[in-house]
């Protein structure tokens, strides 16, 4: 569907464009290279336990600057402190203390902490996490005391150049946003925000139905003459040609987003901006219709890649001024189960805590949670979304020069207690993953190679 919020970008455009080749440009050395890859589902230390195939992905991250994947997890001990949310992100994502150390031992020195889960153990898991990974010198983003902080870019020191890290979210319940401080009240403290407003995109016979569905409800006030919408409750409707979702997100968090991409690039070679979005659901294999436009501006204003995260399924890969917007990296760990669980899900889900267990509960959210995709071409389960990439950027010449894609699979065994941990994927599905990647990219002018197994984007010297 064709964006119906572009329009809005002009406005923005101003606050975010840089002249590139000022002191916004990339600014590493030779042989700079980004590992990027999607969220980390991730609940129990892998390292030193048997994952066979693992330990090949992990030499893929050998001599990167960057390893960066999104952190959708909390890492605490809550035997001691933090309690489950009455608002969650759909599932209470929680990690064993010793996971801290378990991304260290993989390389992962970059993560993003901004997405629905960030504050499912309320605001001690929040800081529990964040000092399990200060520990282990892991630099991280998006979550914070008030909105500056989790605003904020965030460093990394490598040998080829300094990284600036901003992570936001368009995809959170309403208690996890991070807030300003107003006068005597203190900021609030929470995630990093992109809010969307949501429009549903209907016929136009159907939207005058709906103009007098509305008229017939108490408390009716007329809309404003001329109206392209109608506003049920606070559900709003809007004429178009094809049927679907539109998004609008809001300016302010527009405005201070850009403004740290552009701060964080003023205090770095390299930066990399992230969103955790669902938008328009795990349903579809197209973004949202604002998120083109708004990747393109996040570039604009410094960023030298653009990730997504949050879908759970592979999207697509653009190549915008010589810098990658990747749509969507799906999943890098996929651990389904997960301990303790909060009650709310117990009773989300039928189960009673006197008689079930927590796993019962995770399987069922997972056999619930995951739709069946049935639109998606040549799938007819839920395996997409324990296929991925491992993607691997690499600069010369302050340009990105390649970009190599390997595919992995994440072990959808019927054996829970290890399902979900990476390992490259067979030849078969590996083509398979690749190929699909190319017909998602190809709307965007974006050719893949498959070389020996490995997806290849390289751009003219």
């Amino acid at each position: 569907m064709k964006s119906l919020v572009d329009a809005n970008f002009n406005m923005w455009e101003e606050v975010g464009r840089f002249d590139m080749s000022g002191s916004t440009a990339t600014n590493v050395e030779d042989g700079f290279t980004v590992v990027a890859v999607g969220d980390l589902l991730y609940a129990r230390p892998v390292t030193k336990g048997y994952y066979p195939g693992l330990s090949e992905v992990l030499k893929i991250f050998e001599g990167a600057d960057v390893i960066f994947g999104n952190l959708e997890t909390n890492i605490l001990d809550v035997r001691s402190k933090g309690y489950p949310e009455a608002e969650y992100g759909g599932a209470y994502c929680i990690s064993a203390p010793e996971l801290g150390a378990d991304l260290k031992a993989m390389g992962f020195n970059l993560v993003s902490r901004a997405n629905n889960h960030t504050l499912d153990w309320g605001v001690e898991g929040m800081r529990d996490t964040s000092r399990a990974l200060d520990e282990q010198g892991i630099v991280h983003a998006g979550a914070g005391e008030n909105h500056s902080s989790a605003g904020a870019a965030r460093f990394l020191e490598t040998r080829r150049g300094r990284v600036a890290l901003v992570s936001f979210c368009s995809t959170f319940e309403p208690m996890a946003r991070a807030g300003r401080p107003a006068g005597e009240a203190p900021g609030r403290p929470g995630l990093n925000p992109l809010r969307l407003t949501k429009r549903i995109i209907v016929p136009q016979a159907m939207l005058e139905s709906l103009r007098k569905v509305r008229e017939i409800l108490p408390w009716y006030a007329p809309a404003p003459e001329g109206s392209s919408c109608v506003a049920i409750d606070t559900v709003v409707f809007k004429a178009g040609d094809e049927a679907g979702f539109s998004f609008e997100p809001n300016p302010r968090d527009v405005s201070d987003i850009l403004r740290s991409v552009r701060s964080g690039k003023q205090f770095a070679d390299f930066c990399v901006a992230t969103n955790h979005g669902h938008e328009p659901g795990e349903f579809s294999e197209e973004p949202a219709d604002y998120e083109q436009a708004f990747a393109r501006s996040a570039i604009d204003a410094g960023a030298d890649a653009y990730i997504v995260h949050g879908p759970h399924i592979l999207r697509g890969i653009e190549i915008y001024r010589g810098r990658p917007i990747f749509y969507s990296l799906g999943n890098f760990f996929c651990q389904d189960l997960r301990t303790p669980v909060g009650a709310d899900m117990f009773d989300v889900y039928g189960k009673d805590p006197q008689i079930h267990t927590d796993a019962e509960v995770t399987i069922d959210e997972v056999g619930k949670g995951y739709p069946t995709p049935e639109g998606f071409v040549g799938s007819q389960s839920d395996s997409v979304y324990y296929e991925s990439i491992v993607t691997v950027s690499r600069f010369e010449r302050n340009e990105l020069a390649e970009l190599r894609l390997y595919p992995i699979e994440l072990r959808r065994t019927q054996r829970f207690a290890n399902r979900g941990v990476p390992r490259l994927a067979p030849a078969g599905q590996g083509r398979t993953i690749l190929e699909t990647l190319q017909r998602l990219s190809a709307p965007y002018g974006t050719q893949i190679n498959i070389e020996d197994g490995v997806g290849v984007i390289r751009l003219p010297s």
